[in-house]
């Protein structure tokens, strides 16, 4: 075991540890630290802080969640000043490490940890949410979405309820269809099983698809690229297009190949970091991109916050609440999905954000 700890122990950047310097342990969830999404989010925060603050950083991945606790522990053997667990399932073992190291600093992403020493940083997943759910709304051309959640817990509830109201603010005659990955950690990496979800969402009429997934996730963006638009002749009863928002969007030789006739483009809207990027099947974001959007959660500045917190003495445990006030969530504009979001789209979703903000609008949490 202690062969093992040390493999998976692994320097995550190529700097040299310097003498004195603040020392941090990541341990991530389930799906690893490249999971494009949560993880790799929080991964990016650590890496900024090792670029700008000049700390030591190493990272843990489980092979299972049984293991969690020895890496984190062994963070703490070594007297490292800050630790974070990365998701809720992390919870249990921060929370106990934490306790037997009171003098130690411990972060916690997703959850809250009633020790004293540990800083618990949690998001209003559902406020970033409302945004995306807003934007498929308006861009439905059947009035039909989906939501892929990966594990079926009330975290994610949130997501799904922040988008379904969202959904209904843009377009109240909307359907939001929801299904879950599962009911264990695994739901995080099955992408197969969420690509499976996808195709019985796109046989019932949904054109745009938000997963909440994790690794997972991944799967829904495959079956995008893969069959790219609907077709008006396999639509099922009693949907139908009523609306072209993307006509004027130039589209790939390959799209226009697969889909001539009366179709409609198929999206796909990202969590956590920013992977519109991800719908770029053609390697040109001049053409029609297949993300529409996605879903910030800035895992990264909140763990950046607290490292630097950490090293300049400010740490303070307990509950830290990252919203829409405070850039915790958001929504993603960029060169790979500009052309698909009007400014007068863009206008009305900050119009909804200030709502939020301001108190006007309460979006749910499940």
């Amino acid at each position: 075991m202690k062969k093992f700890l040390t493999l998976a122990l692994a320097l995550t950047s190529s700097l040299a540890f310097a003498q004195g310097a603040l020392r941090v342990g990541m341990a991530y969830d389930a799906g690893g630290k490249f999971d494009r999404s949560f993880n790799q989010s929080a991964y990016e925060g650590g890496k900024r802080a090792v670029k700008n603050l000049g700390v030591q950083l190493k990272d843990f991945e489980p092979g299972d969640p049984s293991q969690v606790i020895q890496g984190i522990r062994s963070f703490a053997n070594e007297g490292f000043d800050l630790t974070v667990g990365v998701g809720f399932a992390n919870n249990a073992s921060i929370t106990q490490v934490a306790k037997e190291n009171p003098d130690l600093y411990f972060g916690l992403v997703d959850d809250v940890s009633p020790q004293k020493n540990v800083a618990s940083l949690v998001f209003a997943e559902q406020e970033g949410s409302y945004l995306v759910g807003y934007l498929a709304g308006l861009n439905s051309s059947t009035g039909v979405v989906g939501f892929v959640g990966g594990m079926d817990i009330p975290l994610i509830h949130k997501f799904e309820a922040g988008y379904t109201a969202g959904v209904k603010a843009a377009n109240p005659n909307a359907r939001v269809i929801a299904q879950y990955v599962g009911t264990t950690p695994e739901a995080w990496n099955n992408p197969g099983k969420a690509k499976e979800i996808a195709a019985s969402m796109r046989a019932k009429g949904a054109d745009i698809i938000f997963a909440a997934a994790g690794a997972s996730g991944n799967g829904v963006i495959d079956y995008v690229k893969q069959t790219q638009c609907l077709k008006a002749a396999n639509l099922p009863s009693g949907v139908k297009f009523t609306s072209n928002n993307f006509a004027k969007v130039t589209k790939s030789a390959s799209y226009r190949q697969a889909c001539a006739g009366n179709t409609r483009p198929l999206f796909f809207i990202g969590v956590d970091s920013n992977q519109n990027y991800l719908g770029d099947f053609d390697k040109n974001p001049a053409t029609l991109n297949h993300g529409l959007t996605s879903m910030l959660k800035r895992v990264d500045n909140a763990v950046y916050s607290l490292i630097n917190d950490v090293k300049n003495d400010r740490f303070k445990g307990g509950e830290r609440r990252f919203g829409l006030k405070e850039g915790g969530v958001g929504y993603a504009v960029d060169q790979y999905n500009r052309a698909l979001i009007p400014s007068s789209q863009v206008a009305r979703v900050e119009a909804a954000k200030a709502r939020i903000i301001s108190g006007a609008i309460k979006v749910p949490t499940k």
